[in-house]
This record gives structure tokens, sequence and C-alpha cells, in this order.
């Protein structure tokens, strides 16, 4: 197959792929890389088959394509090709929760400078980092990675990464409970969506939808989150799209959760739980478990939540979430005290502090825990954050976290 029928056969791949005939275009596609002899060709293909794997949730056959496409950039002889190849593995691998191979696979792209391309693709990059450090609970790497993606979206006018910035913005004050930000990003990805998106695909607009429906759920609105979540999960339907069908069953539970409906909650945890377990999204069966705890705790039954707990605390501790460790040994503490359990007890409220102090967790103004409860937070220009009202009432010159670091201890 030549460089012209190559290229043919790509774009029918697309246009089979946009017409929601995904099954065809993966089988045009996978002829196209059997039998086409022009590499640039294949380079562009293995793209195709990593963003359509991306988006069905097969994200180890994502890997192995990312794989694939790392040869075909070497065998080219292109840092541009190169630069890109690095940047897809280390998606596949964010997908796939292995998020210090995806904070080294980024690095290695950020570490290329000079081509071409890597001005277009930094912004992704960062945003793929960001997503990497919040999923190791590393707050302040986190939030500094988003902000240089945001900044990279509107140097290139990139609306389309600022959406998915904006989006993964909004999970990150979910996580810290600002849910007030939680819900102005994922906001504001909806109006870029309505304002640019007349030619983008479907799952931006999913996306701005879940992300809106979990801030509104965390805020009590729960007939606004049922609404924008039954939208999230009609496109994600439509698309076949199975990781945002599992993140919405999830919200779904959540919400009917929140209103002591345990008995609809259980079956939406068990059906976004399997979805999870197929496409390996460990760190979505992390917030599955906890669900599932809160629920037993809710009926009372304290021993099926601790069986909960440990599944969820063995996932955390391999993955390196240690968000959800915290949240696990709150819940452990909870329990115990029910239980009167004094030494199982105070071994959980050593170990959340533990956990607190690790993750730099509370404000270095009035040294009061972070993510407890709602609550404001501003973010200073380290990327440390304060409870807004600390800074309003203080103000700052400097940041007293900085300060404190850049203080070396005498003895050690």
């Amino acid at each position: 197959m030549g460089q012209d029928q190559t290229k043919q056969q790509i774009e029918k791949g697309l246009h089979l792929y946009q017409s929601n005939q995904t099954e065809k275009a993966l089988r045009v596609w996978m002829r196209v890389l059997e039998k086409s002899a022009d590499p640039a060709g294949r380079f562009r293909v293995l793209g195709c088959l990593i963003t359509a794997h991306a988006e069905m949730g097969r994200y180890k056959d994502m890997l192995k394509f990312a794989v694939v496409q790392i040869d075909t950039a070497r065998e080219l002889e292109d840092p541009d090709y190169l630069t890109e190849s690095y940047l897809n593995l280390a998606r596949s691998n964010e997908k796939l929760c292995e998020f210090q191979k995806t904070i080294s696979y980024c690095k290695t792209c950020l570490n290329m400078q000079g081509t071409t391309v890597s001005q277009q693709l930094n912004g992704q990059v960062s945003l793929s980092m960001g997503n990497a450090f919040l999923g190791l609970s590393i707050f302040q790497k986190a939030l500094e990675c988003f902000e240089k993606a945001l900044r990279y979206a509107h140097n290139n006018d990139d609306k389309m990464l600022e959406c998915r910035v904006c989006c993964s913005l909004g999970n990150f004050y979910t996580q810290i409970k600002d849910y007030e930000k939680a819900l102005f990003f994922p906001c504001k990805a909806a109006e870029l969506v309505n304002d640019y998106g007349k030619g983008w695909s479907l799952k931006y607009r999913a996306m701005s939808q879940y992300h809106m429906a979990v801030a509104y759920q965390k805020l009590g609105r729960l007939a606004d989150a049922m609404d924008c979540c039954e939208e999230s999960m009609k496109i994600a339907l439509q698309h076949g799209d199975r990781p945002l069908q599992a993140l919405c069953l999830l919200c779904f539970a959540d919400i009917h959760r929140s209103r002591k409906d345990v008995q609809t909650a259980f079956p939406r945890y068990d059906s976004s739980m399997s979805i999870m377990t197929e496409i390996g999204n460990r760190l979505g069966l992390v917030q599955v478990l906890l669900g599932v705890t809160k629920c037993w705790m809710i009926q009372k039954e304290l021993d099926k939540a601790l069986e909960s707990i440990e599944k969820a605390q063995e996932l955390a501790e391999g993955l390196g979430n240690k968000l959800g460790l915290l949240k696990l040994h709150c819940l452990c503490e909870r329990i115990y005290r029910t239980k009167e359990q004094q030494r199982e007890l105070r071994d959980h409220v050593v170990k959340f502090h533990e956990c607190v102090e690790e993750m730099e967790l509370y404000c270095g103004m009035c040294g009061e825990s972070i993510g407890e409860k709602n609550n404001q937070l501003q973010a200073l220009p380290c990327s440390h954050f304060f409870h807004l009202k600390c800074l309003q009432t203080n103000g700052t010159r400097g940041c007293p976290n900085c300060r404190r670091l850049s203080v070396k201890p005498g003895y050690v």
C-alpha cells in the first residue's frame, strides 16, 4: 500500500469513526497497519488507533499501540514524531493509573525542546502530568501543571485544551473540597463547548456535564446533579464511551446515597465497579468502594463496611493515592469509635494525621486542615493554597509554606 492509498484509507477510517461505526473504522486502520509501506502513514494510523482505544476504555490496547508508535517514530528519526509518541505513552499510563510512569514520560516530552510540535503539545503534556500528580495526591505540583496547561491553551488559543484543563481543575477542587470552584471550572468548560464546540466531538460536552454533576452532588443540589449526569450518560451510551459510563454510574450511585436511598445506590455502584474493573481504572474503583462503604455505614453494617475499606486500601496503597488512604482512615476512625475499639481508633487517628502532613493538607496560616469540609480556597503563585478568609484577614508577603520549607532544621 503506497503513500496516497494509505492516506485515503486513514481518511475513510476517520469518516467511519466520526459516524459512530467504530468497529468498521478499526478494521480499516488495522489493514493500513498491516499493508502500508509508508512509515509516516503508519505513525498517523497508530495515532488514530490510540485515540479510538482510549475513548472505548481499552487502555491496555491503547498502551500496546503507543509502544509500536514509539518504534515507528524512531524509524522515522524525527523528533516531532518522537515527542508525540512519548505523549501517547504518557497518556496510556495515565489511563492505566500508572502515575509515576506518566510523570516520567511527560518529563521526557518536556526535555525534547526545539521540536516544532513541542509548543503545541506542551499544554497536553502539562495536563497529563497534572492528572498524574493529582492521582498521587501531590496537590501543589498538580495545580502547577494545570496552570501551565491553561497558559499554553490561552497562548495558542486552544479552546479544546482549555475545556479539558477546566474539567481537570473541577476534579482538583472537588478533591480538596472547594465546591464553588469545583462547579465554576466545569461550567466554564460547558461555556467553551457552547461557544466554540460545534465541530467538536460530543465527548467534550459529556465531560463538562459529568464534572458539573459531581460538583452539584457535593453541594447537595441533587436535582441539578441528576440532570447533568443523565445528559452525560446519554452521550456516553451513544458513543460507546465505557470510561464515562462508569463515572456516570458512580455519580448516580452517589446521588442516591445522598438521598439515603441505599437500595437504589448499591446496583449503580456494582455496575460502575464492573466497568471500572474491565477497563482497569483502579482509582475509579477506590471511589466506588468509598461510596459502598458509606452505604454500609448508613445501614449500620459496620463489618461489611470494613471489608470494603480493606479492598479500597489495598488499591489506594498500590496506586500511591494518599487522599484515598486519608478518607479510608477517616471512615475507620468513625467505625471504630462506634464499635468502641480504642486501640484501632487511635491507630487510624495517627495514620490520618500522617496523611494530612504528607499531603500538606492544612492552611499555613490558621493551621486547620483543608479538605475536611467545603471551604473557599485561594492558591498563591507558588501553587500552595490557603483558606480564602485567612488570606483576606492576614494578607501575605510571600507564602508561609515556602518560607517554612526554606528553613533547614538544625538537627537531622
